[in-house]
């Protein structure tokens, strides 16, 4: 996104067929560990992660939130996600992608975004309605 841009919003309502969201964390056990006790003890963040899990399960606000979309919501971390998702997400993690019916994967939220949501579920629901 250019020039401070946060959020992607000239979306061409209906044409977002999945929101993929890519935690700044890797799939690898080593990797759920490493960021486990790295944001326990202050040393790792991921605003993505705040608003879908709480401690160690995903928090069931976020799911039903999720619900109410209308299109899927995945998730996948930095390690597992789809080539087309990483290629678009460019190494910024965290970050919200949409998926588009012409097969096209834009960014839609990046890290600071996300952050500017405060681990509030329904704002981040809110803010990907919007581009429906």
């Amino acid at each position: 996104m250019d020039g401070g841009d946060r959020v992607h919003t000239d979306r061409q309502p209906g044409r977002i067929v999945e929101f993929v969201g890519v935690y700044d964390a890797d799939a690898t056990l080593w990797g759920e560990l490493s960021y486990w006790v790295g944001a326990r003890l202050g040393r790792r963040h991921c605003a993505l992660c705040d608003i879908t899990h709480s401690m160690f399960t995903r928090r069931a606000e976020w799911s039903a939130c999720a619900e109410r979309l209308g299109v899927p919501f995945t998730t996948h971390h930095r390690s597992d996600a789809p080539d087309d998702v990483r290629h678009a997400a460019a190494g910024r993690y965290p970050v919200v992608l949409a998926r588009e019916g012409s097969g096209g994967v834009v960014v839609v939220l990046d890290a600071e975004a996300l952050e500017a949501l405060g681990g509030d579920p329904q704002r981040l629901a809110d803010a990907l309605e919007s581009l429906i």
